[in-house]
C-alpha cells in the first residue's frame, strides 16, 4: 500500500505502485460497465413496434366443444378436458379456413416455420393439423404452457359466450386495466393490460430465440391475439376488439408503420355490466 505521505515523484518512481493503480483503475472501469451495461441486442419487446426480427402469424384455434355448446370456459384447469378440444365445426374451420390462409400467405413453405400453440386442447390440435398438412415436423411445434392461455373472465366463466363477451367488451371500453368480477373457483379475472404483460413476454422470448423466421402463434381465443396486435400497432387497448379474430382466422401481425384510427371509442355506461 502507498502511504498518504508519499509524493507524486515517489509514486512515479515505484513500478509496484503503478501496477496497483492499474489494477484499481481496471476494477473501477469494470464496475462502471456492470452498473451501466450497453443496450442489449434483445430484451423485452417495446410497443408500439415498427420493426421485429421475425414475421409473426397469428392464428385463432378452431371452435372448441365449449364454444359450440355456447359456454364460456377460461379456467386453466379445463385446458386439457374434452370440452376444450376441437368440435366438429372447429375441425372444419381449421381445414377450410386456416390451412388455405396459411398457404396463401406462404407460411411454413420451403424455409419452414415454428409453431407456438397454447397447450389448450383445441389450440394444440389446431397446431397438429396445420403441421401435418404443411409438412412441419413435430420438433418445430413449441407448446406454450401459460402465456397463450385464453383470457380469464373470472365470475363470468360458464355464462353464454355472447353474454360474457359483451360484459368484457363494456368493461374494456372504459379502461385497459378493468377486470371482470372475481369468481370463487380460481378462474383468473384478467384485464387487457394483464394479458398484454404475458404476450409481451412471449414475443420477447421469440425475438430472443429466433431471427428471420416465420413464427406461428396459435391461441384459443380472440382477446389474446387482438390485444397483442393492438399493442404492436400502438392502438388504445380499449379498442382491441376492433382487431378481433374469428375461430380459425389467420393474420400476419401488423407493425406500427401501418395506419390505424386510434380515436378511442366511448361507452355511456359507467359501471358495466350494471347498465344492462
Amino acid at each position: 500500500m502507498v502511504s498518504s505521505f508519499q509524493t507524486n515523484k515517489d509514486v512515479q518512481r515505484s513500478p509496484r505502485v503503478w501496477h496497483t493503480y492499474s489494477i484499481s483503475a481496471s476494477l473501477v472501469l469494470a464496475q462502471q460497465q456492470l452498473a451501466q451495461p450497453p443496450p442489449a441486442a434483445a430484451g423485452l419487446a417495446q410497443f408500439p413496434a415498427s420493426e421485429l426480427k421475425n414475421r409473426y402469424i397469428l392464428v385463432r384455434a378452431g371452435e372448441s366443444e365449449s364454444e359450440t355448446q355456447d359456454a364460456m370456459l377460461t379456467n386453466p384447469v379445463w385446458k386439457q378436458s374434452g370440452m376444450a378440444g376441437l368440435s366438429s365445426r372447429g375441425k372444419v374451420q381449421v381445414v377450410r379456413q386456416t390451412l388455405p390462409a396459411m398457404e396463401t400467405l406462404g407460411v411454413c413453405g420451403e424455409a419452414g416455420c415454428w409453431i407456438w400453440p397454447s397447450i389448450t386442447l383445441s389450440t394444440y390440435q389446431t397446431a397438429e393439423i396445420m403441421a401435418g398438412s404443411l409438412g412441419v415436423g413435430r420438433s418445430r411445434i413449441v407448446p406454450e404452457y401459460s402465456f397463450l392461455d385464453a383470457r380469464g373472465v373470472g365470475a363470468l366463466d360458464g355464462l353464454r359466450v355472447a353474454t360474457a363477451a359483451q360484459q368484457v367488451l363494456e368493461g374494456d371500453l372504459l379502461d385497459a386495466t378493468w377486470r371482470p368480477p372475481k369468481g370463487y373457483d380460481g378462474t383468473p379475472n384478467e384485464s387487457a393490460a394483464d394479458v398484454l404483460t404475458r404476450m409481451r413476454q412471449l414475443l420477447s422470448i421469440c425475438e430472443t430465440q429466433y431471427s428471420g423466421e416465420d413464427v406461428v402463434i396459435v391461441a384459443p381465443d380472440s382477446d389474446t391475439l387482438s390485444i397483442l396486435q393492438a399493442a404492436v400497432l400502438g392502438v388504445d387497448l380499449r379498442q382491441h376488439r376492433q382487431l378481433g379474430f374469428r375461430p380459425g382466422e389467420v393474420r400476419v401481425l401488423l407493425l406500427s408503420d401501418k395506419p390505424f384510427d386510434t380515436a378511442p371509442m366511448s361507452l355511456p355506461c359507467p359501471k358495466p355490466p350494471a347498465c344492462r
